[in-house]
């Protein structure tokens, strides 16, 4: 609707234009057939009439496509000062090309004006006025505005919808926390209870050993939304605990193979505790996709600046349409999955280590590796 009243305004104009511009033509028409007669008021009034124009830039050529008048278009002459002369031999190289440039858009705009004098024709070419040119470009301004307006005010959306999805997670992950707490500390009196009398040792261990684990994963859980303390930790020792604790709890047809390289040990800013998390999850991940049956190979590359950490299976692969689906909240092709591993792995890595973690490559039937970039 806009635009088409822009156009309707802009053809108004433009006619309205032409109109001035041949009222122009006639006065000068006038002052320049010195044989005609006209009195001091009326010569006076045609040089107010060519005089007025301050906004519609012309050029006046005769028959020879000499240049003989120009108005409205800025020139300098040889010495670098404006001048409203169009003689060539007096304007500088720039002005003289600049003028020609200006009459043919004045030829491409519109159609000349003739001048009949008294021994000659001459021709003058304008085009729009600077006015006329804003406003045709109206649209587009008030267009680009909406957008921008769009624009900040999806930015603004995204930014609540964001703090909002903050707030859940913080609050269902402190809750979780403080649920856990009450059955761990129970849990962890049993056992106590339970060493004072002649129980299985072996089997006493192993249950002592998920009880703590359950008070880290209680732990991890109270510190999301929180701003987590990172100390310079061997990467390499890291790894090999979560493998280790892996191990014992998956099944035995699933191959875990560390490589490492040279290195013999390799520091990194770590909360040893959430990062833990991290690995944990791609790692459970790796194993449904592989069904419980398959590699999984962890590598570790000091990049002098950065750590990379590759971690790949042998499963099913993914869709390269999903390597960023993977990591939004709920995403899961799991029946019962809630979709919040991945999402919780990119907040630790990127949000609380200042890191990158994403797909480096998938084939379908072969397998997917997860890259995590650390700054050291």
């Amino acid at each position: 609707m806009t635009s088409l009243y822009t156009n309707n305004l802009v053809s108004s104009l433009e006619i309205e234009e032409r109109q001035k511009i041949e009222i122009w033509a006639d006065a000068f028409q006038y002052i320049s057939n010195t044989d005609l007669e006209m009195d001091d008021q009326l010569m006076a009034f045609c040089v107010k009439i060519v005089g007025q124009n301050e906004t519609i830039p012309l050029i006046t050529i005769d028959d020879d496509g000499k240049t003989l008048y120009a108005r409205n278009v800025r020139l300098t002459d040889k010495e670098g000062k404006d001048t409203n002369d169009p003689n060539p031999e007096k304007l500088s190289r720039k002005s003289l090309n600049y003028l020609n440039k200006q009459l043919a858009v004045m030829k491409d705009q519109h159609d000349p004006i003739i001048l009949d004098l008294y021994d000659s024709k001459q021709y003058t070419y304008y085009k729009d006025s600077v006015i006329l040119y804003r406003i045709q470009f109206y649209p587009l301004v008030q267009l680009s505005i909406i957008f921008v307006f769009i624009f900040i005010a999806y930015f603004a959306f995204n930014i609540s919808r964001r703090a909002e999805q903050n707030q859940v997670w913080v609050g269902m992950s402190k809750e979780t926390a403080h649920q856990l707490g009450t059955p761990i500390s129970s849990l962890m009196a049993w056992i106590e209870l339970l060493k004072m009398r002649e129980t299985d040792q072996k089997m006493l261990n192993e249950v002592e050993k998920d009880v703590n684990r359950l008070e880290t994963i209680a732990d991890r859980f109270s510190k999301i939304g929180s701003a987590p303390v990172l100390i310079p930790s061997d990467v390499l020792i890291v790894l090999n605990n979560a493998i280790a604790y892996l191990k014992t709890r998956s099944s035995s047809k699933v191959q875990f193979n560390l490589h490492y390289g040279d290195l013999d040990e390799l520091f990194v800013p770590l909360n040893v505790s959430l990062f833990d998390w991290v690995i944990e999850n791609l790692c459970k991940n790796a194993i449904d996709a592989m069904n419980g049956v398959g590699l999984i190979d962890l590598v570790v590359k000091d990049q002098g600046q950065v750590v990379y950490i590759d971690i790949s299976d042998s499963g099913k692969g993914l869709n390269k349409s999903n390597y960023k689906v993977i990591f939004q909240p709920g995403y899961t092709t799991k029946p019962r999955g809630w979709g919040l591993g991945l999402s919780l792995v990119r907040r630790i890595v990127e949000n609380y280590h200042s890191g990158k973690i994403f797909v480096r490559g998938s084939d379908l039937g072969k397998g997917t590796t997860f890259r995590i970039v650390l700054k050291k």
